[in-house]
């Protein structure tokens, strides 16, 4: 089985769209939808979810805060499927890549649709292209993983490792986690970097503040640094 979560936040409008959109691309496989909400009623996504609720498509709140990576471990705990695919609510990730991402499933322990290696490409804005390469250039050259693109949250996982990782950061700066911890625990960890294209969202507003993705970020980093430097002594 293939689970699919989606971590929103005020997202109802994009999910009237990709909901059906994805069912369309998944038709031929056995697979569930996780929705997984904030937990303060802010719009109609709590409504429209239930009109759409089946055995396919589960509609849950995240525990215990409202922190995105909440979202996160709240999504990883009701899976049930043998992969996992991680992304966005807001249209800037397509369901239909996921066939795409699929295909080579059992030869790699992660699969990431990059934006940053040949034939990938992003609409973001200027200053948010600066920022994410910036973090990728801290994780590959200084912390050494072999990564173009470590931000982006698109990515299919093997369910059995992802489930024994201790996550504990809050925000987006998770993903990085997620990824430095793969690596770390599997000595021939396999990657695999697809370019992707991504795009706007379809409709409303980001949630992510610049001044707290900066922030937790460099916390994140500096933690892992730290822990890769004790723990691998390869300084």
């Amino acid at each position: 089985m293939l689970s699919v979560v989606l971590p929103c936040y005020q997202e109802e409008e994009n999910l009237r769209v990709l909901i059906p959109r994805l069912e369309s691309t998944l038709e031929l496989y056995d697979y569930e939808i996780i929705i997984v909400d904030t937990n303060k009623e802010l719009d109609g996504t709590k409504q429209f979810c239930e009109t759409q609720l089946n055995k396919r498509i589960r509609y849950i709140n995240r525990e215990p805060h409202n922190y995105y990576a909440d979202a996160v471990r709240t999504g990883l705990r009701e899976c049930r499927g043998e992969y996992i695919i991680f992304m966005d609510a807001d249209g800037s990730h397509s369901p239909e890549f996921i066939l795409t991402m699929l295909e080579d499933r059992e030869n790699y322990d992660l699969i990431i649709a990059s934006r940053y290696i040949e034939g990938g490409y992003t609409e973001n804005n200027k200053i948010l292209v600066v920022m994410s390469q910036i973090v990728n250039i801290l994780y590959k050259f200084v912390i050494g993983i072999k990564c173009y693109d470590v931000s982006n949250s698109f990515r299919l996982y093997n369910a059995d490792q992802l489930k024994k990782l201790t996550l504990s950061c809050n925000n987006f700066d998770v993903v990085e986690e997620i990824l430095f911890k793969l690596v770390r625990n599997k000595k021939e960890f396999r990657l695999k970097e697809l370019p992707y294209s991504f795009k706007q969202r379809l409709f409303g507003i980001t949630k992510r503040s610049l001044v707290a993705f900066i922030a937790s970020y460099l916390k994140t980093f500096l933690k892992l640094f730290i822990q890769d430097k004790l723990v691998n002594r390869r300084w």
